[in-house]
Formats: C-alpha cells, structure tokens, sequence
C-alpha cells in the first residue's frame, strides 16, 4: 500500500508507451532508440526499457558505460538489446565492454585507435561514430572522418554500425543552424555509405523527415517533455509528483513565511504546508512562478525549502493528508522547468529517490 505520508513518484509506462508511438510515428521507416541515460531520465532505466523493449524497441542508448552494464542486466538474457554507450571506449575499459555485450560510441581518434587494438586481441567489433557537425562538444571532426575512410586499415576489425551526430538547436525550429548541421552530417553520410545514420533525439524528430536518418533516439520526450522545450499535447506526463499537505495556516498582512523574505502576505492568505521540497525535486528557483494542482485549480507555490513548500490555498476546500500534485499531467513539466529557468530534462534528473515509487503498466 502507498505510504500517504510521503511524497509519491507514480511513473506511468503505459503513458511511456504513448509517447513511444507518437515519435515513432513522426519517423516512419527509422528505428528508434531510446535513451535511457540517468536511470532513464530520473525514473528508472530498469522499467523503462522493459516496457519499451515491450513497445519494440530494440536498441538504448546511455551515458556511462556502468549505466550499460546495470541496463543489460535489468533487461536480462530474454532481452538482447543493443545498448550503446556515449562515453565510448575509454582506457582500460574493454573487458567491461565485453562482458556485457556492449557497443561503444567512439567520438576521437584515441578511441578508434584503442577500438582497432581491442577487435585485434580479441576480435572484429561493432562501434558507433560519432562526428561533430556543429554542436563542438563530442564528435570526430570532419578531415578526421575522412582520414579514416580514406586510411587503409584505419578501422580494421570494426563494423561501424551506426554514423551519429547530435544537434545542438533543434529545439529552435526556426534556427538555421539546424540545417547546417543536417548538410554537415550528409557530407559525413557520404564517407561511411554502409553505415545507418541517427541524428535526431527528442526535438529533431519534429523537424522532418530530412533529419530522420535511419535510426531516431527519442530522450525527454519519451518522459513528456516536449520538443520545443514547453508542454505539447501529442504527449502524455508520465511522471506525477505528489504529496501531502501537512498543515493549513492562515496568514495577516506583512506576515512572512520560510526562511527570509521568501514570501511576504500583502492579504490575509489560507496556505497548505506540503511535505515536499527541494530535496525531492522541486527547485526553489520556482517559487512565486511554479503552480501545484490542488483542489481542482493551479495553485501558486509561494515558497520552496528543503522539504516543505507553500501552496497558495484562497477559498479551496483541503484537508491536512490529502495530496498536491507537483509535476504531473495537471502541473506540467515543462510549465514547472521555465519556472525554475531551466529545462525538462533537470527536472526529471533531479527527483530524489526519497518519494516512494509505483509503476503503472509494468511488463
């Protein structure tokens, strides 16, 4: 039974699903690849890939090469998945690799090096590469992609299943560098024509099917973030943060709550006391902006601390145990990130394991 006195993480994966189909549905023809990196956005890469390898999914993506290993094993032998890790192949890695069934994306000539060497000692390999059409954060740089399709044996022993790059504008449809990006990455395209393509995460899904490639890699969207950084309503929350009010104040004129001059009452004011803070994901930059969903209304969150926040309550009807909605499909994601002035993706990645958990829809 769930704990009322906690704060309560629901994570639907039936509305996981949904959104699957929505961005596989923006690409027809390509695969898509989750990410699934940061314990699947904060809400747990176990579940998440069950449910989507349920969906037909076939191939993840991850950050580190630890959260590749811990993936494999929570999809098991049942489940043989391609998990590709971001990090690549860095020193001394390569048993690990190995022992997992791993595949690295190798993003500097180091890694392709180290990679040449590993397929030498113990076999051929697949790999990803990755190539920097602009972003200038990872990525083989063009003259460096071509020295390798045009060396001899610079890739012996590698099967390069899959050419990437990642756009760093996507977000901003209206943006050219996106298309600078996209004529980058064809230049690339043409150097390595056996292998398949992946350019497009969440956002370049949206932009046509020009940055389709063959192999999409949904992220925050998958979560219910939407593309173009504010709620979209082809997608479904997924995760709902809730908790319980714990006490009901009434405040005077000049009263203040919280630690300084967080909040000052210009009006008399009924506030909920909620138990949930910073501590389980709320970031206190939101407050006086953010809204909870509460007695059938949005409701300003007046102040954030550690592990209690302030709901403006006016004339609603509460009861101390009853539940706040915090992040879910009334409080949105994305409305809660341009709060706090960042993005969905912080948001997801910073909930706390301290809220108890229940999964909706696990297969």
């Amino acid at each position: 039974m769930p704990d009322p006195t906690r704060a309560r993480l629901t994570i639907d994966l039936d509305a996981l699903a949904h959104n699957f189909a929505v961005l596989r549905a923006e690409a027809p023809g390509t695969e898509a690849a989750p990410v699934v990196k940061s314990d699947g956005y904060g809400l747990g890469a176990g579940p998440v890939a069950r449910r989507l390898w349920a969906e037909g999914a076939r191939a993840f993506f991850v950050a580190r090469l630890d959260e590749g290993e811990t993936l494999r094993a929570a999809l098991g032998a049942d489940r043989p998945a391609a998990i590709y890790v971001l990090d690549g192949l860095l020193t001394g890695t390569a048993p690990r690799f190995d022992a997992a069934g791993l595949t690295p994306v190798l993003s500097t000539l180091p890694q392709v090096s180290a990679a040449t060497a590993w397929a030498a000692a113990t076999g051929p390999k697949q790999v990803v590469l990755h190539v920097d059409t602009g972003m200038n954060r990872q990525g083989l740089t063009f003259a460096e992609a071509r020295a390798l399709a045009d060396a001899p044996g610079a890739l012996r022993g590698l099967e390069v299943v899959l050419l990437m790059s990642h756009l760093g504008s996507a977000s901003e449809p209206e943006d050219p560098r996106s298309a600078r990006q996209l004529e980058a990455f064809q230049a690339a395209r043409a150097l390595l024509p056996g292998a398949r393509a992946s350019l497009a995460a969440s956002a370049g899904v949206f932009l046509g099917p020009g940055y389709h490639g063959d192999v999409i890699r949904p992220g925050v969207s998958l979560y219910g973030g939407g593309p173009l950084e504010r709620p979209d309503g082809r997608l479904k929350a997924v995760a709902t943060l809730s908790a319980p009010i714990v006490d009901i104040r009434n405040l005077k004129p000049g009263d203040r709550v919280g630690y300084g001059e967080a909040f000052t009452a210009e009006r008399p004011t009924r506030v909920a006391v909620v138990a949930a803070g910073y501590t389980d994901g709320i970031i206190r930059a939101a407050k006086g902006r953010a809204h909870a969903w509460c007695a059938g209304a949005l409701r300003r969150i007046l102040v954030v601390t550690m592990d209690l926040l302030v709901v403006e309550l006016d004339d609603a009807h509460v009861a101390i145990g009853e539940h706040v909605e915090l992040i879910g499909p009334h409080a949105l994601l994305d409305d809660l990130a341009e709060a706090a002035g960042t993005v969905a993706h912080e948001i997801l990645v910073r909930l706390s394991p301290r809220a108890e958990r229940v999964y909706l829809g696990e297969r």
